[in-house]
């Protein structure tokens, strides 16, 4: 019973943190426990971090794991690549080391020995594309086609011209400051790959995501195969009969603790997976969902403005204008969360429907042959 209350709070402790980590912004959970969450998370760790260093080793100290966090966060290097390489060589190590000597098994073939290293070389495959892939660099020679093959819209997105590469700024550009360049379509750059995703790589990311998802849930099923193939077979490898109830706790100690490497953080990639599959299939990108709900809000702002404004003037006081009842809060932040994806579905003339979105991303605007027409920047 021990074991599998362990279990059941590490598997409610990782959802709550993947849940409050992917959605706890949003206005639904603020002044609820996800927020906080989220907040601590994304903000709050590192201020209390640094704080903590002030106070322990004073400037210096403050100065010096800044000094560290600009080396990481704000130019290329390979230090999350390297730490990636290192996660997933030393958990393949230790699930032959601890998992191999019981395949095949009752439930289990020898063949899973060699899919399973075949899978996790796909895996590195994809990391390698994503990495050193060109993710959509725009430069003088190719600005013409990328400005023909994203219009603007006139809302998030206007006729301008990039400060630093000093040259027209595409629709749906963005000019990397860690890479220091324009990368066309761009989402985010990820530290993970050393590399921008943008678009020219988004798909090789897509599947990355995806593939290792599937990697984690497939390790985790085939752990499970082979302890309940251990429960199965008349005798032990203790060499002696036994019941599920006794055997079990054992199992879990004395098995494959990749089991819990698989299948609790296929739960943290299953939803990162799902957030850049709703992107991909609404084609907007995770910049873009920063500029809408700046848009958004700065709408709401300007609508406010102008209530308050015909509120005074009709003779209401700012006490009774701005008095909304506390109890209908949650309905209230629900409702303006249901109007701002309102507005990005009506406005976003990128949504072309899923199909032709998806298409986008595995054969990118730019590299076919219909939109290699000349820029002629507008007088």
């Amino acid at each position: 019973m021990e074991v599998q209350w362990v279990l059941v709070c590490h598997g409610m402790v990782t959802l709550t943190v993947v849940v409050s980590f992917l959605c706890g912004h949003s206005p639904v959970f603020k002044g609820t426990p996800i927020g906080w969450i989220h907040y601590f998370l994304t903000f709050g760790a590192w201020d209390y971090l640094l704080r903590f260093v002030e106070f322990v080793f004073g400037s210096k100290g403050t100065d010096a794991v800044l000094s560290v966090e600009g080396f990481c966060c704000d130019r290329p290097n390979p230090f999350l690549q390297i730490i990636y390489l290192l996660i997933l060589g030393s958990t393949y190590f230790i699930t032959v080391k601890s998992s191999f000597a019981y395949i095949p098994g009752y439930y289990i073939g020898e063949v899973h020995k060699y899919m399973s290293f075949g899978a996790v070389m796909i895996g590195v495959l994809l990391f390698l594309l994503t990495s050193f892939c060109d993710p959509g660099t725009v430069n003088a020679k190719n600005v013409s086609q990328y400005v023909s093959a994203y219009p603007y819209d006139d809302i998030i997105y206007s006729e301008k011209e990039c400060p630093t590469c000093k040259i027209p700024k595409p629709a749906r550009s963005k000019h990397c400051s860690i890479c220091n360049r324009c990368v066309a379509r761009f989402d985010h750059h990820c530290g993970w790959m050393n590399n921008c995703i943008g678009e020219k790589n988004t798909k090789y990311f897509m599947a990355f995501l995806l593939w290792h998802f599937l990697l984690c849930l497939y390790g985790a099923v085939a752990i499970g195969f082979i302890l309940a193939g251990r429960v199965k077979e008349p005798h032990s490898y203790y060499g002696i009969k036994n019941s599920f109830r006794s055997l079990a706790p054992r199992l879990v100690h004395t098995t494959p603790r990749y089991f819990y490497w698989c299948f609790f953080p296929y739960l943290l990639l299953a939803g990162f997976f799902a957030y850049h599959l709703n992107l991909c299939l609404t084609n907007t990108t995770t910049n873009e969902k920063f500029k809408w709900r700046e848009y958004t809000s700065l709408q709401k702002k300007i609508s406010e403005a102008k209530a308050s404004a015909a509120a005074l003037k009709a003779g209401m006081s700012n006490n009774e204008l701005e008095r909304p009842a506390m109890s209908k809060w949650r309905g209230l932040w629900r409702r303006s969360e249901a109007k701002a994806e309102s507005i990005v579905a009506k406005r976003n003339m990128y949504d072309k429907g899923n199909f032709q979105n998806i298409s986008e991303i595995v054969f990118p605007l730019s590299s076919r042959q219909g939109f290699q027409k000349p820029y002629h920047k507008s007088e």
